[in-house]
């Protein structure tokens, strides 16, 4: 069975090389996800950069939140000789496997959004194109203390555990409240919600099942504080009574901030991350050196400054 999904894998490949041979510089992206709102984002910078470049076409692979699919996609790229490859990993821990191949292979790979597992120190011939987690869930938390004025009991809603960025957000919130002026404010419970808006609502459904009094809710993105905005909304619950904050900024995690559900969301430039990922990969297929990593800073977006985001 293996052998006829690499098999499978490998013709799906073969099969999209074939429109783009004429091609002077193909890259090959692996994307976690098709189906992610913000995912789409950076997908849509690193289209948007490789459109000016006319000698250029991406071979796009959706890797369907499965690490080995996400493996043998790399595997692909190699073996049809693309002159980089991009990366949006499903688990960062998983990245050394597909970093050491690439290089191995004298292709260029470059992650971008979730980190790998070796982005404290890329090896040559590798970048990571993101933004520092430690800035996100600060910010996302420091707003969130101001608006209660340093105490009140939080729920967080914590996105897929084998993502770097949700284990460090999830941090980040911790070590906000363990100093002032936020130590008033008390974690009353975590739980994963897979950064899906649908699992965020089921956990906030259950929350409000156990009568806990809460006053905020901190969501690692956008999509799972939206689903807790739509189970507090079908519960009754006025948005008045209960912070909620994201990350992300996406289109509708703003839509949402305009409308008065959600307070804060901090804004993570997925387009530009797409970007710099498809020119670091053009930059190093022509031998050029790149830093190891490429940040991409955040900014916090509340209601007075929403509308430089929109």
């Amino acid at each position: 069975m293996k052998k006829h999904t690499t098999a499978m894998a490998l013709a799906t490949g073969l099969s999209l090389l074939a429109t783009t041979a004429l091609a002077d510089t193909r890259i090959g992206v692996s994307m976690t996800s098709f189906d992610n709102p913000f995912l789409t984002i950076l997908l849509n910078g690193m289209k948007e950069e490789a459109a000016k470049h006319d000698d250029l076409e991406l071979i796009l692979e959706d890797a369907q939140l499965d690490v080995p699919r996400q493996f043998n996609q790399v595997e692909n790229f190699i073996a049809n000789g693309l002159d980089a490859i991009i990366v949006n990993p499903v688990d960062g821990a998983a990245s050394l496997r597909m970093t050491q191949a690439a290089l191995d292979a004298g292709v260029p790979i470059v992650y971008a959004n979730h980190p790998p597992a070796e982005h404290a120190n890329m090896p040559a011939g590798s970048a990571f194109v993101g933004s520092n987690e430690v800035e996100s869930g600060t910010m996302q938390t420091e707003a969130v203390c101001e608006m209660l004025g340093g105490s009140g009991n939080i729920l967080v809603l914590v996105g897929a555990l084998e993502n770097e960025s949700a284990i460090v957000r999830t941090k980040d919130i911790e070590d906000v409240i363990s100093k002032e002026p936020c130590t008033g404010m008390k974690i009353l419970d975590k739980q994963v919600a897979n950064w899906n808006r649908t699992q965020g609502a089921d956990v906030t459904a259950n929350w409000l099942t156990t009568g806990m009094e809460f006053d905020a809710i901190i969501a690692n993105n956008d999509e799972m504080a939206i689903g807790a905005i739509q189970s507090l909304k079908s519960a009754g619950v006025p948005m008045d009574d209960v912070i909620v904050a994201g990350i992300d900024a996406t289109p509708d995690g703003l839509a949402a901030l305009q409308a008065g559900d959600l307070d804060v969301t901090v804004f993570q430039n997925a387009r530009r991350q797409g970007i710099e990922s498809v020119k670091a990969a053009l930059d190093m297929a022509a031998g050029k050196e790149v830093p190891g990593n490429i940040w991409v800073p955040f900014e916090p977006v509340t209601l007075e400054n929403i509308a430089d985001f929109q």
